[in-house]
């Protein structure tokens, strides 16, 4: 058994998730921190034990799934192979379920601190930024970034601390949700973070949709490009070149490519010596 949960964690590590320190094998969900940050339950798993092991896991905020079975299908009789697809099936759909109702709970509450909270004047980050609120809102010592669909609807909030600690909403939705910042006209940015596009859109009087992750960044480029089919959509990159794979300029690059869009990336001038 304890091979089994051994090989289930060294598939989570092997998909670039921090794995959990202990793994139940009971075939309910747990959640669980994907960066080893106490406080951030983006992960999630389930494993089941009996019959042929297997399991899935992923990472609820940047919409990644994996499963994994201890036995490879070429090797299952046809017996196993079907009884391994039906438990599949079964996962996804405890999983749809699951999601739905977090997602609908989060959104109930967004909606509550959403519509109580104080339009935002002035916050510690915001200056600390140069950047204006942007019809951010205040709650206590946080500022608070509605998470908005195509249709307007809020789904989630990101809260902002005064030292620029961000959280997202457990259990909220993030794919496909973004912040607006202006109205459209001829070109719409989309970015990363609140400050980033605070910025672009303050320079450059273009409207902004903050995506907030890099790997929303082509759920919110396509669902705008449906809403927008005419508009000249930019996809502004974050250049993470000191971490492996640098996720900001691939990830930015397949949200243009996949919305037809434009990729624009920042120029990093080295100083003289």
């Amino acid at each position: 058994m304890n091979d089994l949960i051994e090989q289930f964690r060294l598939a989570i590590a092997a998909a670039g998730l921090t794995p959990p320190t202990e793994i139940i094998d009971d075939g309910v969900i747990h959640r669980f921190s994907t960066n080893g940050k106490p406080n951030h339950k983006n992960g999630w798993y389930m494993l089941h034990s009996d019959g042929i092991a297997a399991g899935a896991f992923g990472d609820w905020r940047e919409g990644f799934t994996q499963n994994w079975c201890s036995k490879a299908d070429t090797a299952m009789t046809e017996a196993e192979r079907q009884a391994h697809r039906e438990r599949v099936k079964a996962m996804q759909r405890q999983r749809e379920e699951d999601l739905a109702q977090r997602q609908q709970l989060a959104a109930t509450t967004a909606l509550k601190h959403w519509t109580a909270a104080t339009p935002c004047t002035q916050h510690d980050y915001l200056t600390r930024k140069g950047i204006k609120p942007n019809g951010a809102k205040i709650e206590g010592d946080k500022l608070l970034i509605p998470m908005r669909d195509t249709a307007g609807t809020i789904h989630s909030l990101q809260t902002i601390t005064p030292d620029g600690t961000k959280m997202f909403m457990s259990g909220g939705r993030v794919k496909g949700c973004y912040f607006g910042i202006g109205k459209p006209k001829g070109a719409l940015i989309v970015c990363e973070g609140f400050a980033t596009g605070a910025s672009i859109h303050e320079c450059t009087g273009h409207a902004v949709a903050v995506a907030f992750t890099a790997g929303n960044l082509e759920a919110v480029a396509v669902a705008l490009r449906t809403k927008y089919p005419a508009l000249k959509i930019i996809i502004a990159a974050d250049d993470d070149h000191q971490t492996p794979g640098n996720p900001g300029l691939t990830k930015a690059t397949a949200a243009a490519q996949a919305a037809g869009g434009v990729l624009a990336v920042p120029v990093v001038k080295e100083l003289a010596a």
